[in-house]
């Protein structure tokens, strides 16, 4: 199961309020053929479950020992079953049985149905999810609704401007209202907002307490987030594209290290035939230094040989020479 996969779908999936045993959560769940991952947050904490079908078929085990179904077999019973729960489209009662527990930092919910007319037991095992986990999926996608609509307010605003100003004009030019009720006020934005700040602020914080968001804000934060997916997807094509082009203009901007990083196999070959040529060249270089020297000392052996062949030549004869002459 490829993890950023897994993400992209789990960020296109809305939180939804849910209730399990009187706690008020918000949940968010994604269901593959045998996999899933949650998400579960009390506003307080956030936890995560992520399961690979290899996980799913051990915690099977583990909880219904006479089950021997491969995961496929049930996996799509728990889903018929949880899921419901967990989208907040069905109370937690009845036939099926939804509990959640506190264990430390962790929580479990347990579940238990019937398939097959034999008792089913799972347990979604959630532990705190990491930092930028709770910021992708939560974090970030509420900071850009927030932004978004302050602007669509600032738009707004513009356009109550603009109206007060096109009645304006119907005034100058002798407009009536033909019923007193319509009269309204010049929009004033300082005003409004101080208003809003003083009034409407705390009537919605006294309600903190409710979770999720309504038909509107889950409509822009599907927008959001399904917007923010497909960027990111498209940034992970172009990283992964990213080095190819780097090293075909790297090739294109210095084409000697491009031919010094990497030679074709017949310049390799090539280039051996010149050594071989440059190693023969050598040897017969040094043989015909060899054979040079061998004729030079044999020019000097020969004359020195003659000369010993000859008679010692005889010594001169001195001249008498007197003690007065």
């Amino acid at each position: 199961m490829e993890r950023d996969a897994v993400d992209g779908d789990l960020l296109d999936c809305p939180w939804v309020p849910v209730c399990i045993s009187g706690s008020q959560l918000l949940a968010k769940t994604w269901f593959g053929d045998t996999a899933y991952r949650i998400l579960l947050t009390d506003l307080h904490s956030v936890w995560e479950e992520e399961m690979d079908t290899r996980a799913i078929q051990d915690r099977a085990q583990e909880l219904n020992r006479r089950l021997r179904a491969p995961v496929h077999a049930f996996f799509s019973h728990m889903c018929e079953v949880a899921h419901p729960c967990l989208s907040g489209r069905v109370e937690d009662g009845g036939a099926l049985q939804f509990s959640l527990n506190h264990h430390g930092g962790d929580i479990n919910l347990k579940l238990k149905s019937e398939l097959a007319g034999v008792p089913f037991y799972w347990e979604f095992r959630c532990t705190p999810a990491p930092v930028v986990m709770v910021c992708s999926q939560l974090v970030r996608p509420l900071l850009l609704m927030s932004r978004l609509l302050q602007r669509q307010v600032g738009q707004l605003g513009a356009l109550l401007a603009r109206k007060d100003t096109e009645l304006q004009d119907y005034r100058d030019n002798g407009a009536v209202l033909s019923r007193e009720r319509l009269q309204t006020e010049l929009f004033e934005e300082q005003s409004y907002r101080e208003n809003f700040l003083t009034q409407t602020v705390p009537q919605v914080c006294a309600r903190q307490g409710s979770l999720g968001f309504d038909s509107e804000l889950q409509e822009l934060c599907s927008a959001v987030t399904s917007y923010g997916n497909t960027n990111a997807r498209k940034r992970k094509i172009s990283e992964r594209h990213a080095p190819e082009e780097d090293e075909s203009t790297t090739e294109a901007r210095d084409p000697d290290h491009a031919a010094s990083g990497t030679q074709p196999p017949g310049e390799e070959v090539n280039h051996g035939l010149d050594q071989g040529e440059k190693r023969q060249t050598g040897q017969g270089d040094r043989a015909r230094t060899t054979d040079s020297e061998i004729s030079n000392e044999e020019q000097t052996t020969v004359p020195m040989a003659a000369a010993a062949d000859r008679p010692a030549a005889r010594p001169k004869k001195k001249k008498a020479k007197g003690l007065f002459g």
